[in-house]
Order: C-alpha cells, then sequence, then structure tokens
C-alpha cells in the first residue's frame, strides 16, 4: 500500500522504516538535515538489541502538496504542529485514503462520533481555528496510540528504545474491515497492533499520566522516577489525575488503574526523561495544550474543578514564555 507518514521523527522514522522494510510503498515528509540525510543514504533504524536496519527504498520530500495522494497517511507530528499544515494535507488524500493519527494526549477528535450530548463538539484549545476540522474529515481518522519510545539520535537515524505497540480504533467503537487491514498492516511490519473498540478510553490511559508527568517534569528537570520518588512532587502528580479521573468519568470513562498504580508504572520506567523536558532541552517548542490545556476544557466542559491542573499549567506556560519556546514562538515543519 502507498502509505505517507507526516512527521518522520521519532515514532514516525520508527514506523517508517519497520513499514517500507515490509515491502509498503513509502512517504516520509521530514525537514532539514534529517531529511537531507535519509535523501542521501535513507532511514536507518538501530533496534533495542543493537541491530540495524537500513530502509533506502523510500521517497523523502518536506513538501506535502508534491507527494501525490497515498492510501493512509500517518500523522506523526506532534499535536501542535498539525495546524500549521492541515491545510497541505488533503493533497494527501484520495476518496479512501485514512489518517491515522498518533499524537500524544487528547486528540482534536475528541467528540468526532463519540455520540450523546457533546457529539461534534470542538476543542478549542486543540483547535482553535477549526483548521483540523475543516481540513481533516473524521470519516477519514482511525485513532492509534504510540506506546513506543524511540528517538533521532542523529540526522537519518532512529534509536528504538523499547515498546512496539500501536493498537488502532475507529472513532466509533466499530471493527471495520478497513482498522482490520490497519491492523494487519502494522502487525506485518513487526508491530503489535490490535484492534480496539474503545480507543478513547486507552487515549485517556496514557494521556493520564502525560498530564502529570510531563509539566512537572520540565517544571523541575526531573525524571518519572525522581517525581514519584519525592513525596510532595508524587501528591502532586496523583492530584492532577483525580482531578482527571473525575473529568474522565463524566464523559463516560472508566480506567482499569488506581493513580497509585499508574504512578507506580510511571516509577517502574526508572530515570526517564519526558518527551516535555527533552523539548525543553533541546530547545523546541512545548506540547502543552493536548497534553494539559485541554483538561482544563474538558473540566469546564463537565463543571469539574481542576486546580492543581489549572495551576502547573498556568507554571509551565509560563516556563514556556520566558524561555522562548512558546508552541507558536517559532514557524513549525513537518517533523517532530
Amino acid at each position: 500500500m502507498k502509505v505517507c507518514i507526516v512527521g518522520a521523527g521519532a515514532i514516525g522514522g520508527l514506523m517508517g522504516v519497520k513499514l517500507a522494510l515490509a515491502g509498503e510503498q513509502l512517504t516520509l515528509i521530514a525537514r532539514g538535515p534529517h531529511l537531507a540525510a535519509i535523501q542521501k543514504h535513507g532511514l536507518k533504524l538501530i533496534s533495542q538489541d543493537g541491530t540495524e536496519q537500513v530502509a533506502r527504498d523510500l521517497a523523502a520530500t518536506s513538501q506535502i502538496t508534491e507527494a501525490g495522494a497515498h492510501d493512509i497517511v500517518i500523522l506523526a507530528l506532534k499535536a501542535h504542529q498539525i495546524e500549521a499544515v492541515a491545510s497541505q494535507l488533503p493533497a494527501l488524500f484520495h476518496t479512501e485514503t485514512l489518517a491515522v493519527t498518533v499524537q500524544n494526549g487528547i486528540p482534536w477528535w475528541y467528540f468526532q462520533k463519540h455520540g450523546g450530548e457533546y457529539e461534534g463538539k470542538r476543542l478549542y484549545s486543540l483547535d482553535p481555528n477549526g483548521v483540523l476540522e475543516a481540513n481533516i474529515d473524521a470519516g477519514r481518522i482511525i485513532g492509534s496510540i504510540a506506546y513506543p519510545a524511540a528517538e533521532v539520535s542523529e540526522p537519518g537515524v532512529i534509536r528504538h528504545l523499547e515498546g512496539n505497540r500501536f493498537p488502532v480504533g475507529e472513532l466509533d467503537g466499530s471493527k471495520s474491515e478497513r482498522v482490520k487491514k490497519l491492523s494487519a498492516l502494522l502487525t506485518g511490519a513487526g508491530f503489535k497492533s490490535p484492534v480496539l473498540t474503545d480507543i478513547r478510553a486507552q487515549i485517556w490511559l496514557k494521556a493520564w499520566g502525560n498530564l502529570s508527568f510531563n509539566p512537572i517534569s520540565a517544571l523541575t528537570r526531573a525524571t518519572l522516577a525522581e517525581i514519584a520518588r519525592f513525596p510532595e512532587s508524587r501528591e502532586l502528580a496523583a492530584s492532577m489525575m483525580r482531578e482527571a479521573q473525575q473529568v474522565a468519568q463524566k464523559l463516560g470513562i472508566t480506567f482499569r488503574l488506581t493513580v497509585e498504580q499508574r504512578i507506580a508504572g510511571a516509577e517502574a520506567v526508572g530515570e526517564h526523561k519526558t518527551s516535555m523536558l527533552q523539548d525543553l532541552e533541546s530547545g523546541r517548542p512545548l506540547e502543552i495544550e493536548a497534553l494539559v490545556g485541554v483538561f482544563l476544557e474538558l473540566g469546564r466542559l463537565t463543571q469539574t474543578p481542576t486546580p492543581s491542573i489549572d495551576a502547573v499549567y498556568a507554571c509551565v506556560k509560563l516556563l514556556s514564555a520566558t524561555v522562548g519556546k512558546g508552541e507558536r514562538g517559532r514557524p513549525v515543519g513537518q517533523a517532530s
């Protein structure tokens, strides 16, 4: 199948190499030195055991509008980067093209095909101008969750650190033929990709930890283990998670883990820097709204107080502004 990955950074690059080596026809959207390295040498993947693989039979460009139509478009950009390229994305679509989203946090499409009183409601913290909604039809979207950890260790090189799960799900919870085919495609590339009938519940479970650990780590420069082992920061994370859990329950979401179990899971990861801390240290814009800000909006929507989340959000927004790395501090391109 023809697959385009918009954002060939760590996660997009991992998916790209595996899919290309599995025989799919790949186009990668990237930029800068990373793009130049891919065009010259291909995209290298260093696996957890040190094995190296290089995908050379793929196309790579920075120009979305020149890439042509594809059967599957995987959006591997960070949430705050999508708006800048949204108007170009229709150039990648034909009538049956699937748009697969793998962003962290709550997605902009959350209430599309949701049902109930909030059906179709736009989340203004994620899509303030309606650009995403206008350019990416909800009928194309299949949600996915990226569980692997990876990094771009140097231009053209992806290092796979851990994990290989990319569960997928239709927004309406159905087990359609197209989501089964997507699952089979990812499975054929070596990933675990079960079809979920409750994609939103799984998104919440991951976002639940990102909500607290990401901003706390950026504010304190602490790792997951350090946050979890320091009593005051552990309690702050727990307080934020309890508030979010109340919001989720009002939206019909039930968690299969307790707050303490979720924190223990993060602690077990060890001395790991969250993505927000890594972005801060690398001078990249911080992914604030999808990871933290949206919970304020959902709290207001469900009339749920979120004082701890509000306070941490204010602090991390100030951090972003004072270090000059705000989400709109510089133009964003096609790769995270």
